[in-house]
């Protein structure tokens, strides 16, 4: 990337781990909050890194940045989380440069997600963007990357059927529920966090199972009643909670902790409860699972589900891909652009230069000299020679470096060519 005159580092880097190699323990271990990923941007910033994005899901960590060595990148997810070098390298991916390009294509379109066709990560990328660009870390390169990954994941939402359906981490939850629970209108559900997946998870509740029995306890109140009153849903004082789960039939916890909330003491042992856990870091103790009338579902277990919903979405992937193909090829070419923008600017500034110098001449010789007409005509003339450079350079690309090099050469551009 050194070539395309955009950054200080070397090259461009995706360094993360996903659900494909890491469990959820080990996600958990590499998740960022919200205050870790600031304190991660602003140690980047630091150490002199002029371009980055942090994302953080239940799903994924990964960071997208201009370095000189990923390890620069490694190095400072570890220094913001819980996890390892020696934990990352066994469960991590990096991709370089181009390859780098593809894969935020490919997870910021759907098609990594866990559960295919899951679009929340868009929304994701947005907020790594604007929090990056706050604080002077997202150069023109990111934000052209990201909006092109919008725009291929708008394109893949309108022109295919690989989003139809409700399928989701909080859909997934309410379908485990229906195809487990009986009688399930009839049964008490307490939902312990009102985030994302928390809000998501409360209005599949009550689209599909028709419960009015569905209680929210948030540790901010106010954010519970704000959803509560939305869907007509009780709320409950977080002191409430262990009575409340001691009532409950079904307990759904999405509460984005950084450790457990849920331990085996908060839940009355002889009623039977299944619980569902659906975050990362996991928020329910594993030792809630000795009880013997208490069932422990993870989101990973939801993930791997699979209906006719995720199966008829497969046939849509190759017209994704050819979206993908179609947008990331456009990012590409606009990249190659990038290559000879300073060599353009600098033969433009040496034709005004020349064009500036002839007219100084031309002044001084003819009496009657006509200076507006001589510069709309000389800047027309300008305007056409860099247009026939430009579109040379942009439509043989192979040939790119030898051409700027001779343009350099021609038009003694060195001296202007910083």
């Amino acid at each position: 990337m050194e070539d395309y005159n955009i950054s200080r580092g070397k090259h461009f880097y995706t360094i993360g781990l996903s659900y494909k190699k890491a469990d959820a323990e080990i996600r958990g271990h590499f998740s960022l909050d919200e205050e870790s990923k600031q304190r991660l941007l602003l140690q980047a910033k630091d150490e002199g890194i002029d371009g980055i994005l942090v994302t953080s899901t239940c799903n994924r960590t990964e960071i997208y940045g201009f370095a000189q060595h990923p390890f620069q990148l490694i190095k400072l997810l570890c220094e913001h989380t819980h996890g390892t070098v020696e934990e990352f390298e066994k469960v991590a991916y990096v991709y370089k440069n181009k390859q780098a390009i593809s894969h935020i294509f490919r997870v910021g379109t759907g098609l990594d997600s866990q559960i295919l066709g899951d679009f929340e990560i868009i929304s994701q990328l947005k907020v790594a963007f604007v929090r990056s660009k706050k604080l002077g870390l997202a150069n023109a390169f990111l934000e052209r990357l990201v909006n092109a990954v919008i725009q291929a994941s708008k394109r893949i939402k309108n022109e295919t059927e690989i989003s139809s359906g409700a399928t989701s981490v909080s859909f997934a939850s309410v379908q485990y529920i229906l195809n487990n629970i009986e009688n399930v209108s009839e049964k008490n559900i307490l939902l312990f966090g009102t985030g994302k997946i928390g809000r998501n998870t409360c209005e599949n509740l009550v689209k599909h199972t028709r419960n009015n029995h569905i209680t929210l306890i948030n540790r901010t109140k106010d954010k519970a009643e704000k959803i509560a009153g939305k869907f007509n849903l009780i709320v409950k004082d977080y002191a409430d909670l262990q009575a409340e789960i001691r009532n409950s039939d079904i307990l759904i916890v999405a509460t984005g902790a950084q450790n457990p909330t849920i331990s085996k003491e908060l839940i009355y042992p002889k009623n039977e409860l299944l619980v569902l856990d659906l975050s990362i870091p996991k928020n329910v103790s594993d030792d809630v699972q000795e009880l013997d009338n208490v069932k422990l579902i993870h989101l990973d277990h939801l993930s791997q589900m699979t209906d006719e919903t995720l199966e008829r979405r497969k046939q849509f992937i190759p017209q994704a891909k050819a979206i993908i193909d179609e947008v990331e090829n456009d990012f590409n070419q606009w990249l190659e652009t990038r290559k000879f923008a300073p060599t353009i600017k600098a033969l433009k500034k040496k034709l005004k230069m020349m064009k500036d110098a002839e007219l100084d001449f031309q002044r001084r010789k003819i009496s009657d000299f006509n200076d507006e007409q001589a510069e709309i005509v000389s800047n027309r003339i300008i305007q056409k020679i860099m247009k026939h450079f430009a579109n040379h350079l942009k439509e043989d690309s192979e040939t790119t470096d030898e051409s700027l090099e001779l343009i350099q050469k021609v038009f003694h551009l060195e001296e202007l060519h910083k």
